[in-house]
């Protein structure tokens, strides 16, 4: 097919299923050519999504079908390379031009770059837009050359360069390009079949953009009061629960940032907990800019000191992490809420991260692993650099002699404990005083609680105060080498 002047123009939608703030699909509609949206699931990417992650995926692209389709366009679904999929399309429907948002990673720069030059040898022109991030990685580095790896220069150097762009509106129309086949979403295979585990993702969350901008709008409006103390309570709806929403790009980091800043202009008195939120913004913008210098970070240490770490083998502890069945019961409600709504509240990721790494002295990589499968906000930047920070191995790490005290985080993080009450019911009936240490119950009162310790609910697979002093020998030990 020839091109001519009404040659289509396609726009490749990655970690970006929103509609406005969309610098791509903005440009491509701007420039009057109908409009070919597609979606590229590559289930050989470089770290293909966990099963939770899949599940948000297949409904964000029923979500962003539809809002396609209200503006009169339509989503083009492929499956495969993404770099040779678009190149063929550009091909087939004689496109002249191609549009997408960049992700600041190097495996998916270098399919970019693939394509590109694909594109660049058929004479279709490419247009790559920053989209994901608030400030490009090369524009923050040291005298050096290289990327920040504490987090508070970070901040205080990304708030120095003003505000990000105002955010793009959607494009009110779009001329579609009629009579594209396209691939079922189900035979991307994204949800589960048999067993259907996700029943309780489904309960909890509403992917999609509408979803995620009425989840900023209602946070700001008046979830945000008192977020600065508030985000450390599981037991309370404290926190905007806007990341899996971040993650696949429904909502963008500037229409987050651009939102909070107005809300904080509009009630002065909360500006406090508004720049706590904000910075929690930049938080996954510095994991980002890691990922960015260190692509492997879910493999590879940060601190290569750490590479000499003696860490243990210890396949039943794992499973019991897994499962939420340690024994100590903050760790096992948030294991437990990970598995059934696909998040868990991120003081008490903190706790249960610790504990496998500290208590355990299991690899942070194993943990990683888990909640990459696990989390519908698994994120590449912050996930495995949540994980070295705990570790003791990345950037503006956790110090080494940091363990947190599995009981005391819950008395004092979960003081009537009614988030272990929700996740491990059979401690329930337990009192607030015992609930986070059932183990110094009297008999009496596990019976009358109906808890029978080491049979309804486990016994501490390890006694804390050694799990500590063994952490600390082996932190120590490698200090010394």
């Amino acid at each position: 097919m020839a091109r001519t002047s009404a040659s289509p123009a396609i726009v490749w939608f990655r970690d970006d299923l929103r509609l406005s703030d969309h610098p791509a699909l903005h440009a491509a509609a701007a420039s009057g050519a109908p409009v070919i949206c597609v979606h590229v699931f590559d289930p050989a990417r470089a770290r293909p999504l966990g099963g939770a992650a899949r599940w948000w995926l297949a409904q964000s692209l029923r979500a962003l079908q539809q809002q396609l389709n209200l503006a009169g366009a339509s989503l083009v679904l492929r499956r495969g390379s993404a770099d040779k999929i678009i190149a063929e399309l550009a091909r087939q429907t004689a496109a002249g031009a191609v549009f997408w948002n960049d992700i600041a990673h190097l495996p998916d720069q270098v399919i970019s770059d693939q394509l590109a030059a694909a594109l660049g040898e058929t004479g279709v022109r490419s247009h790559r837009f920053p989209g994901d991030l608030l400030v490009a990685p090369r524009d923050i580095r040291n005298k050096d050359g290289r990327g920040l790896r504490v987090f508070t220069p970070f901040w205080r150097r990304l708030q120095s360069l003003g505000d990000p762009p105002k955010p793009l509106p959607a494009p009110r129309t779009l001329r579609k390009v009629a009579g594209l086949a396209s691939d079922d979403l189900e035979s991307l295979g994204l949800e589960p079949k048999r067993p259907d585990w996700a029943g309780g993702l489904r309960e909890a969350w509403k992917p999609g953009e509408h979803s995620g901008q009425q989840r900023l709008k209602e946070f700001l409006d008046g979830g945000v009061a008192g977020y600065a103390s508030g985000r450390d309570r599981p037991d309370q709806k404290g926190t905007s629960r806007l990341s899996p929403h971040l993650r696949f790009g429904e909502v963008s980091p500037r229409q987050v940032w651009h939102a909070a800043r107005f809300a904080a202009a509009e009630r002065p008195a909360l500006t406090g907990d508004i720049d706590k939120f904000l910075s929690e913004l930049g938080w996954r913008e510095f994991c980002r800019h890691l990922l960015f210098d260190q692509p492997d970070l879910a493999g590879r240490n940060l601190q290569s000191a750490f590479d000499n770490f003696q860490w243990r083998q210890d396949d039943n502890a794992l499973r019991a992490w897994h499962r939420g069945q340690t024994g100590y019961p903050i760790v096992d409600a948030g294991m437990r809420e990970l598995w059934h709504t696909g998040t868990m509240h991120n003081r008490v990721r903190m706790v249960a991260a610790s504990f496998l790494v500290k208590h355990l002295l299991i690899d942070w990589r194993e943990g990683e692993k888990w909640f990459w499968d696990t989390l519908v906000d698994a994120d590449p930047g912050s996930n495995p650099a949540n994980w070295q920070w705990v570790a003791g191995s990345g950037a503006d790490a956790a110090p080494y002699f940091r363990v947190f005290n599995p009981i005391l985080q819950g008395e004092k993080f979960d003081p009537d404990g009614n988030y272990v009450r929700r996740w491990v019911p059979e401690l329930a009936q337990l009192r607030a005083s015992l609930i986070h240490q059932p183990w110094r119950a009297t008999p009496l009162e596990l019976a009358s609680a109906g808890v029978a310790l080491g049979l309804s609910y486990p016994a501490p697979i390890v006694d804390h105060r050694k799990g500590r002093e063994r952490a600390l020998k082996a932190y120590e030990n490698l200090r010394t080498r």
